[in-house]
């Protein structure tokens, strides 16, 4: 047998009840359902990173566009520059908004209501508490085999 004592363990053999508790009455297929919607909510929430990845890339390309504008315009190409300047330098990346207003519109009319949906649920169905499903799984995991 491999010895990959050095690495420790991930087993928890003192561990005997999952660190959230569910509450009374909650059914498996409860504790499932609540899960799915907080893995739905992490997933919406990655969604919003990218969202904020696209806008920060988003407002370099244009900083890198304007550089790009005074290099022609340096290198004495000023009515390529020009021109570049009146069609694409600030150009709106969806007609009539910027990448922050989507931000803007994502947070308040999107995820901030999921995440209200997801706490009232969470309330209603395991009296508030986070990461029902998670805990349990972690506890089963952790277990000496």
């Amino acid at each position: 047998m491999t010895d990959w004592s050095d690495l420790g363990t991930a087993k928890k053999p003192h561990r005997t009840q999952a660190e959230r508790l569910r509450p009374p009455g909650a059914t498996d297929e409860a504790v499932e359902a609540v899960g799915k919607l907080s893995e739905a909510m992490e997933k919406m929430e990655n969604a919003r990173g990218h969202l904020f990845a696209f806008h920060q890339l988003s407002g370099a390309t244009d900083l890198s566009l304007q550089d790009a504008v005074g290099a022609l315009r340096n290198a004495g190409f000023a009515p390529l520059a020009d021109a570049i300047t009146e069609v694409l330098v600030g150009r709106d990346v969806i007609a009539g908004r910027w990448t922050y207003q989507l931000i803007e519109d994502y947070e308040d009319n999107y995820a901030s209501v999921f995440r209200e949906v997801e706490r009232r649920v969470r309330a209603e169905v395991m009296d508030g508490t986070r990461h029902v499903f998670e805990a349990e799984m972690q506890l089963d995991e952790q277990r000496p085999t």
